[in-house]
């Protein structure tokens, strides 16, 4: 059974309100890098990017970050798919704003951290989800949230991002379990809802 949490007006709304937030964070007038992970947090990056931009008034960096290989889970997957990993630029000093759809156990942060330190030596790292869904099990807090939704381990969110903004279909959606399924390890089940 899928619920909607968001429809496509309000989804828009809240990117809105998110990007705004973003914009307000650091008074300084250099511009933040958008960094989305691969899957789910690259069109929802692509979206505030372009609501930054005309808060702004000129194009915001964005980018991609594949965090397959910094996993702690990476052992329990038998072939991972890799997907690309594209920095705009040098992120030296920079402040860089990781995006991802939903913020589950912390895991899968935690390892976008890593990753991204690969490429340079940030000035600031915040961290910019549509989704808390709760269940974190890292000291980690995202400084931009669209929305807290309270769950349980069976159910997994659905965020349906179009990068124009145009898709019938966007919006947020909370999917339960079929009730003969196994209890999920939130480790995994994290995984698996950032590889579908």
């Amino acid at each position: 059974m899928t619920t909607p949490l968001l429809d496509a007006p309000s989804l828009r709304r809240t990117l809105e309100r998110m990007a705004r937030e973003i914009a307000g964070a650091d008074p300084r007038p250099d511009l933040p890098v958008l960094v989305g992970i691969q899957r789910g947090g690259v069109a929802v990056a692509r979206r505030l990017a372009a609501e930054l931009a005309m808060i702004v008034g000129r194009e915001v960096p964005c980018g991609t970050l594949d965090v397959t290989f910094y996993r702690d889970d990476l052992d329990r997957r038998a072939a991972p798919t890799v997907h690309p990993t594209e920095i705009p630029g040098d992120i030296q000093g920079r402040r860089v704003v990781l995006v991802d759809d939903v913020f589950f156990t912390g895991r899968t942060i935690r390892a976008a951290m890593d990753a991204l330190h690969e490429f340079g030596r940030p000035s600031r790292v915040q961290l910019a989800v549509v989704i808390d869904r709760g269940h974190r099990q890292l000291p980690i807090r995202p400084d931009v949230v669209g929305h807290e939704v309270t769950t349980n381990l069976g159910q997994s969110v659905l965020v349906r991002c179009s990068e124009g903004g145009d898709g019938d279909d966007d919006g947020v959606f909370l999917r339960e379990a079929p009730a003969n399924a196994a209890p999920k390890d939130p480790v995994t089940s994290e995984f698996l809802s950032h590889a579908s």
